[in-house]
């Protein structure tokens, strides 16, 4: 899969996209990061990819213009052979998109292609919702400087989705790994987890690893596991 970055702070992205298991898809061929500086889509000396609001306010507003010179590059990007048809897909990091999840990253998962548009200062011109961007996506209810710990936390979901990054079996225990129709509510939250040594000191106190799990009972194990990831 390919993921490709649209930003104004590309060197924001080495550290994070350059260790462990993203590191490790990368190198095995299973996804592509791209990233991209809006400002070399500009048209003039400054390279400048912002301007104040019509009708005043604070801050600064992402132009339109150079976002979709971006974009309409990047979707020209091809595949080698021309007769496949690439399902792509444009998203914007907004605080007003629909809300990112498991199931939105099931679904990114099966693209070909993934273009995120990352917003900064005030915000980004509404024509870019409107006519460029296929999706609006937020992470969360709360506000952040720009969106490319945002794009991080969605490349990091959906990668891990993609098969061959990892073992079928440690996705099939994870958190909101069941099926699409059941509702969040619905879903399974991980068990605990313990490792040696079975009693260590914290805040003065012995902590213990809970009994069952030393019984050697795996039926008891396996009882008191799915009784816990029913209750988050």
């Amino acid at each position: 899969m390919k993921f490709k970055i649209i930003t104004i702070f590309p060197d924001i992205f080495t550290s994070y996209f350059n260790e462990s298991i993203i590191k490790r898809a990368q190198k095995k061929g299973l996804v592509k990061i791209d990233i991209y500086n809006l400002r070399d889509f500009t048209g003039d000396k400054h390279k400048t990819v912002d301007d104040s609001p019509y009708g005043g306010g604070p801050g600064m507003v992402m132009m339109a213009e150079p976002i979709f010179k971006a974009v309409s590059a990047l979707k020209k990007c091809k595949m080698q052979n021309a007769k496949i048809k690439i399902k792509e897909k444009v998203i914007l990091f907004s605080p007003k998109g629909k809300k990112f999840d498991q199931k939105m990253a099931q679904r990114f998962s099966k693209l070909d292609k993934l273009i995120m548009i990352c917003g900064r200062y005030e915000g980004v011109d509404e024509r870019v919702a409107q006519y460029i961007a296929d999706e609006e996506v937020s992470i969360g209810d709360y506000v952040l400087t720009g969106g490319e710990i945002p794009a991080m936390i969605v490349i990091d979901a959906i990668t891990r989705l993609i098969p061959g990054v990892i073992a079928k079996e440690s996705l099939r225990e994870e958190s909101f790994s069941l099926s699409r129709e059941k509702s969040l509510r619905e879903e399974k939250y991980e068990y605990p987890q313990y490792t040696r040594p079975e009693t260590t000191l914290i805040n003065k106190k012995k902590r213990s690893v809970p009994p069952v799990l030393l019984s050697g009972n795996h039926k008891k194990i396996e009882e008191w596991r799915k009784k816990l990831e029913s209750s988050p």
